[in-house]
């Protein structure tokens, strides 16, 4: 067998391995970055303030929650890359 065909295997290899881990790593972070960011603001309930209607609350809430799953996200993706590129190399 060409070399190039078993790189490309193990590519292949991780890049299933890498996605299946990262899927589970997003969707794990996904349900505790809201219980971490409650931790951090102790004084006031997210929560109770989405259902009272305060807007301000929940946008802001709703920002910080959405912006740290994309960073993790980012961190996500750069970490499969980065087996793609060990395996083709």
């Amino acid at each position: 067998m060409s070399y190039t065909i078993i790189n490309v295997g193990w590519a292949v290899v991780f890049a299933l391995i890498g996605g299946t881990a990262g899927a589970f790593l997003l969707i794990w972070l996904s349900s505790r970055i809201p219980a971490v960011f409650n931790k951090l603001t102790p004084d006031i309930d997210e929560g109770k303030e989405i259902i009272r209607g305060n807007r301000a609350a929940s946008d802001y809430f709703g920002r910080v929650v959405s912006a740290s799953i994309i960073g993790v996200s980012i961190i996500i993706a750069a970490a499969v890359l980065g087996g793609l590129i060990a395996a083709l190399h």
